[in-house]
């Protein structure tokens, strides 16, 4: 039996990527990026949800978003969740969840600031 594991998100970035360059030179950028729903209950009342999502970039899509995106910057992402556990500072182990990302689609409107605002790379 196939399975799937394939993320979709549109989304704005709650700060600036943070970059690492490793051994042999490899990036990788780790970005937080906020969905937010939108929604009225019964009474008419609406409510605002945002999730944070940490999303990894690797190689060519940590340059990219290391050279084009800030802060607020509005972006699609495509990638495949993956789980990993650590032992944190205090000896406890820790899990979390993240995107690794195989496609960024930059959607911010063109600006005279932004000479490239609407690019997609895929990782290679």
């Amino acid at each position: 039996m196939k399975t799937l594991n394939k993320v979709s998100l549109i989304g704005n970035l709650g700060k600036d990527p943070e970059i690492k360059h490793l051994q042999d030179n490899i990036s990788v950028a780790k970005i937080a990026l906020a969905t937010t729903e939108t929604f009225r209950d019964n009474a008419g009342k609406q409510h605002v949800h945002t999730d944070w999502h940490s999303v990894i970039l690797w190689r060519g899509l940590a340059e990219l978003a290391d050279k084009y995106l800030r802060k607020g910057s509005f972006v699609y992402i495509e990638g495949k969740l993956k789980t990993r556990t650590y032992d944190s500072n205090d000896g406890t182990r820790k899990q979390v969840t993240e995107i690794i990302a195989d496609k960024l689609i930059m959607l911010d409107k063109k600006t005279d600031a932004s000479p490239i605002n609407s690019a997609s790379h895929d990782q290679q």
